[in-house]
């Protein structure tokens, strides 16, 4: 009987197993594997840059509302978006503001492509 240890591309492992009657392959790959998880988020005040950072981290898209931190403080908007651009650049992800009222942070997996003109 022979056995696949490593998943299939082409250079797995094969070992021959005593005892094991048919041919078994395990899948190890996640249930959402191709899936990119969107999240919408709102920035009501500094304490939820965090919650919005585990969210990237994680793996998901964040589109990001600011309006109404920004209608308040205008100084803690700039110190939560500050903060936010140099995580999400220290984890190879990206950022970009979307007319005035939304930020939009991806993990490293993804990117904005931006228009030239």
């Amino acid at each position: 009987m022979r056995f696949r240890l490593f998943g299939g591309n082409g250079k797995e492992r094969v070992e021959d197993i005593e005892g094991v009657e048919d041919y078994m392959e395990v899948d190890h790959t996640p249930e959402n594997r191709g899936k990119l998880g969107i999240r919408v988020e709102r920035l009501e005040d500094f304490s939820d840059t965090e919650r919005v950072l585990k969210s990237v981290r994680d793996g998901n898209v964040v589109f990001l509302r600011i309006r109404s931190l920004k209608d308040r403080d205008l100084g803690e908007l700039k110190r939560a978006v500050e903060r936010l651009k140099k995580s999400v650049m220290a984890n190879n992800g990206d950022i970009i503001g979307v007319e005035q009222d939304w930020l939009i942070l991806t993990p490293e997996h993804a990117m904005v492509h931006r228009d030239s003109v």
